[in-house]
């Protein structure tokens, strides 16, 4: 997968990108953001700015009290995350306002990806964790056909209804009957910018992928190149991809050829890597060109747009909402100096690709349940969103909830997406096909990026690999 937030490469969202699927991450489509100068400061994980608002309190991230919760006094629990550092100690605060809530006692239990395994030993040692947040819809599927995740009572499950959109709701499910919340998400459908490099060479922030090409010319035109890839972690070029399907092809086809109900032989496949093409054929578009970039990871891919005054070794960089994190290494301030506009729209509309960690039961209880229902709720949303490097799928959690205006666009275009949703492609397909360094369709894209006229054979070799991973 890739990185999702929990990791902040995180591997992906998770190990190859960030943090998100146990060891991968995370996907959608939404409405154009707000076109615009992003001028607050993002605080990466930090809660000391003054963005958001102050109306009725949000601006300390308390959405008030919209959920009732049993009074649990003398009862515990345990949460399983794989989240750490400031990941951690931010939903802690979370728990924290549960136990005040309800007298429950709650400790948090730091897991290992990937955390099916993590859980596995806890279950084979008679100490299951009572809720556990998991990282990809494949994971949930694995608990539920292991039996060891239960479903959601009627109040988890009115929560959910109330607050989510139905495809957030549907991720969460197993042959029709509910087991996740999903308390966290990643919008992994962002372009991230260098300010200086864009006005230096007059360029504006595009919409659509022509624009996007338009603007690539300038940045190009005025000495810089245009982009940074980071082409020797493989899950960010199946995000590259995904953005440009999921626009381009629709939705529903996006469905197909997750599910490998279409081959990658398809000519909707042809039409997003000939697009692709269009930016990585290019070599005088990609910083070191396609050898340069394939010998370039994901953090440097990052770090190297934001470094170098006004002449960096690229304009603009590819990936998710965690990419903050990486700037952060910099001197470079998220908001000022680099900014951040939604990945174009190839075809109707722009693409949002995401990922996320769901809140699912083990251990059946009163409290358990009632943790869960906390969670799909905006009230526990609001105080992680207010401490910053975190979303939501939350539809009810405010924008003023987040900590600046960052954040705020970012959230915006991961609801606005509504059920046109997607979750990353590749942490939906087989370990071997999705996820595997120098193997499949990592390997079939790095070899596309170095020779991105073989658009047939790069086809090819994708479905010969899909077909063995997915067994049809």
């Amino acid at each position: 997968m890739r990185r999702t937030s929990r990791n902040f490469r995180i591997r992906g969202a998770a190990g190859r990108h960030g943090p998100v699927l146990p060891s991968r991450r995370a996907v959608r489509a939404a409405a154009a953001l707000v076109a615009g100068v992003l001028a607050v400061s993002l605080t990466a994980c930090g809660g000391d700015d003054d963005g958001g608002g102050d109306d009725k309190g949000k601006a300390s991230g308390d959405t008030g009290t919209t959920v009732t919760l049993p009074k649990l006094d003398g009862q515990t629990l345990e949460v399983a995350a794989v989240w750490t550092g400031a990941e951690q100690k931010n939903f802690k605060q979370v728990l924290a306002e549960f136990e005040k809530r309800t007298g429950a006692k709650v400790t948090f239990v730091p897991a290992q990806d990937p955390i099916i395994n993590f859980l596995g030993s806890k279950i084979a040692g008679g100490a299951p964790p009572d809720v556990a947040m998991l990282p990809q819809p494949g994971a949930i599927k694995q608990a539920v056909e292991r039996n060891w995740a239960k479903p959601l009572g009627p109040e988890a499950t009115k929560e959910l209804a109330k607050n989510y959109s139905q495809g957030w709701q549907d991720i969460g499910k197993v042959d029709g009957k509910q087991y996740g919340v999903y308390y966290k998400a990643a919008n992994k459908s962002l372009i991230w910018y260098n300010a200086q490099v864009f006005e230096n060479a007059g360029a504006s922030e595009p919409k659509t992928w022509d624009e996007l090409l338009n603007t690539a010319q300038m940045v190009y035109d005025s000495g810089v190149t245009p982009f940074s890839v980071g082409g020797a972690d493989g899950w960010t070029l199946t995000d590259w991809f995904e953005n440009i399907y999921l626009s381009q092809a629709g939705p529903e086809k996006y469905d197909q050829l997750a599910k490998h109900e279409i081959k990658w032989t398809d000519p909707s496949v042809k039409e997003a890597l000939t697009t692709l093409a269009e930016v990585w054929g290019k070599k005088d578009y990609l910083a070191g060109g396609p050898d340069g970039a394939l010998q370039t990871e994901f953090p440097a891919s990052v770090t190297q747009t934001f470094t170098g005054g006004d002449q960096p070794k690229a304009g603009m960089v590819y990936e998710g909402d965690f990419v903050q994190v990486n700037i952060g290494e910099t001197k470079a301030e998220v908001g000022t100096d680099a900014k951040v506009f939604p990945f174009p729209a190839v075809g109707d509309t722009p693409p949002v690709v995401s990922g996320g960690d769901a809140a699912v039961i083990l251990e059946d209880s009163e409290a358990a349940q009632a943790l869960v229902t906390f969670l799909a709720s905006p009230d526990a949303a609001g105080i992680q969103a207010k401490l910053g490097g975190y979303l939501s799928p939350n539809k009810n959690v405010p924008e003023s909830a987040y900590p600046n205006e960052v954040q705020q666009k970012m959230a915006k275009a991961l609801v606005d997406a509504g059920d046109d949703f997607r979750f990353d492609m590749s942490d939906q397909a087989p370990q071997a096909f999705g996820g595997t360094p120098g193997k499949g369709e990592w390997k079939a894209l790095q070899d596309f990026l170095k020779n991105p006229s073989d658009v047939a054979g790069t086809q090819a070799k994708l479905e010969a690999d899909a077909a063995a991973a997915y067994g049809n």
